[in-house]
């Protein structure tokens, strides 16, 4: 694999096309009209233009990126996160025309992206699940005898959803008509696909998921877990590895878990499988994702490993250069994600020119962007400005670390979540690790994050006093010391 089109935009992409150059491996770049400035392009070996801004008529054309990279010559395409990444007729169209697709087989995604398929062929290999039904339903009378069995609350969840999109909670039997006709309609909106599914409800669930890594020989392997709980609207914010509650015992369950999951689809590439685990520590297997994850550095960070390398490897048919028992974690990592989102509004986007844009460094700190000063955050895509990570010993100590990343982030011209990385960090539930994925709906109102930088400026307010004081004492002893030169002046 010489030549590498990297069918993404944004961080993402300059974040596989970093490792493809220390690998030695050329790169060419796809973009919008609206991105015909972005940092990504201009990284690249080359760059084709494939259409206007909006994502459906440009990084969601097939046609436009597959004759993209036949006339630039390459030879494999990483498709990143998002749009094309979890396509199976993406990937089937990338290898007919002759062209390695750096990911899983079509038959994996496609086994995968049905929650449905992906429960009753991870139940053969006996990954725990949530008690409900592995079948999709429209009746409300079924609904109806299968929450009385599994018992109230349940969950209402599409098949093929996503980004808490077909999903609706149901709290008692006289509110499940209601709730299946607004879950089937917006599953039908969102993906085209109306079929759900019902299972139990699991109250204070915390949301964590295993990375795996398969190749071409057969060989997979966990690479530890991700603590992903703290989320908005079921998107994640802060993301960590490992997890502070998952014991020796546990992690090692869960990754069997995970490899077995993988094993069921004959996974090859870096997938993730994600798990519900309740107040008891039981776990139960929710869905995998077929790409690399958004989190991801905090994985590389704690095994040493880069995903993205292993990802082109296995893709050219090599094996993994290491097994389960080689594998150690090294510390503590964690992650934020950085907006362009107004927490005082709702997390509204937030879209601009970055007026000033000035990221944090130290040992241990990494910033996966796509950003720099001058540039317009743009309303067509994703919010994300900036994926902060930072690595420590200690727990404690990657919350330090990431505290001071936030202080030292200087960005002006749009809003941002880092405040909000700052509010979650400084509560009381998440330095203890007794959290769940209802945090935001528990703990966060815009009037307490107020608050918090009313009470952060006073403190810097006061420490800024302090100094002054300090400093006008030492500066009065230098004037009134007395000296030869005073002497002679007399």
């Amino acid at each position: 694999m010489k030549k590498i089109l990297v069918a993404n935009r944004g961080e993402i992409a300059l974040r596989v096309m970093r490792t493809a150059r220390r690998m030695g491996i050329q790169t060419v770049s796809v973009y919008s009209e609206a991105d015909r400035n972005a940092l990504h392009v201009r990284y690249a070996d080359e760059a084709v233009c494939i259409g206007p801004a909006p994502s459906a008529q440009s990084y969601l054309r097939v046609d436009k990126i597959l004759e993209a990279a036949q006339r630039t010559g390459a030879d494999g395409i990483h498709p990143g996160y998002g749009f094309l990444s979890e396509n199976a007729g993406f990937a089937r169209q990338v290898a007919a025309a002759g062209i390695t697709f750096i990911g899983p087989s079509p038959e994996s995604i496609d086994m995968m992206g049905s929650k449905l398929s992906a429960k009753e062929a991870a139940k053969k290999f006996g990954v725990p699940m949530v008690p409900g039904i592995e079948e999709s339903i429209t009746d409300v009378e079924m609904a109806k005898a299968i929450g009385q069995r599994v018992g109230y609350p349940i969950l209402i969840k599409a098949s093929a959803g996503g980004g808490g999109k077909g999903m609706r909670v149901v709290e008692r039997e006289e509110e499940l008509a209601e709730q299946m006709e607004r879950a089937i309609s917006e599953a039908v909106s969102a993906f085209g696909d109306g079929a759900v599914f019902i299972e139990k409800f699991v109250s204070s669930p915390r949301h964590i998921e295993v990375q795996v890594l398969g190749d071409t020989q057969g060989n997979i392997v966990y690479l530890f877990e991700r603590e992903c709980s703290i989320q908005r609207r079921h998107q994640k914010v802060v993301e960590e590895a490992p997890s502070a509650i998952v014991s020796p015992e546990m992690r090692q369950a869960m990754g069997m878990a995970a490899v077995q999951v993988a094993r069921s689809c004959n996974y090859v590439g870096a997938g993730t499988v994600e798990f519900l685990v309740d107040a008891e520590r039981n776990f139960y297997f929710l869905e995998m994702n077929t790409r690399l994850q958004v989190e991801h550095p905090v994985t590389e960070f704690i095994t040493g490993l880069d995903l993205v390398e292993w990802q082109i490897r296995v893709a050219r048919g090599e094996k993994l250069g290491f097994a389960q028992e080689d594998l150690r974690i090294h510390g503590h990592a964690m992650e934020l994600r950085v907006c362009a989102e107004d927490p005082l509004d709702n997390f509204l986007p937030s879209v601009g020119l970055l007026e000033r844009y000035r990221r944090p460094e130290g040992a241990g700190i990494r910033v996966d962007d796509g950003y720099e000063e001058g540039m317009e955050v743009p309303i067509y895509y994703d919010p994300l400005l900036a994926k902060l990570i930072v690595h420590g010993a200690s727990r404690e100590e990657a919350i330090y670390k990431l505290k001071a990343a936030i202080a030292q982030y200087e960005i002006e011209g749009v809003a941002t979540t880092l405040s909000f990385g700052r509010f979650v960090l400084d509560h009381p539930a998440f330095v203890s690790a007794e959290f769940d994925t209802n945090f935001v709906k528990q703990y966060f109102t815009p009037e307490l994050l107020l608050e918090s930088r009313q009470q952060q400026a006073k403190v810097s307010a006061l420490l800024a006093l302090r100094l002054h004081l300090q400093n006008k004492r030492q500066l009065k002893a230098v004037l009134y010391t007395s000296s030869n030169w005073q002497s002679q002046i007399k």
